[in-house]
């Protein structure tokens, strides 16, 4: 329970904070989780576009600060080389 004004309003802005960073985390494992699918079945063009999905969704994480720039960097790695290994 919070005990003055600015305790109930960093409660507000945690609420809204985690709503939104949820929001964006599970954009990025849903794209991921897409590429994989793409991958996994063999479709070079679908799995291409996915990539840059999968690449937007990570930079957007990283520029907000839900996950650090080095996680958006390592996601981005490993996708692209999934993608290659079907060529």
């Amino acid at each position: 329970m919070a005990n003055s004004k600015q305790a109930e309003k960093r409660g507000r802005q945690t609420i809204t904070r985690t709503a939104r960073n949820t929001s964006i985390k599970t954009r990025v494992k849903n794209t991921r989780k897409a590429l994989s699918a793409a991958v996994e079945a063999g479709d070079k063009g679908a799995a291409s576009k996915k990539l840059t999905e999968v690449a937007s969704a990570a930079d957007r994480a990283a520029k907000i600060g839900v996950i650090h720039k080095s996680a958006a960097a390592r996601i981005k790695r490993r996708s692209n080389a999934a993608v290659a290994k079907l060529a």
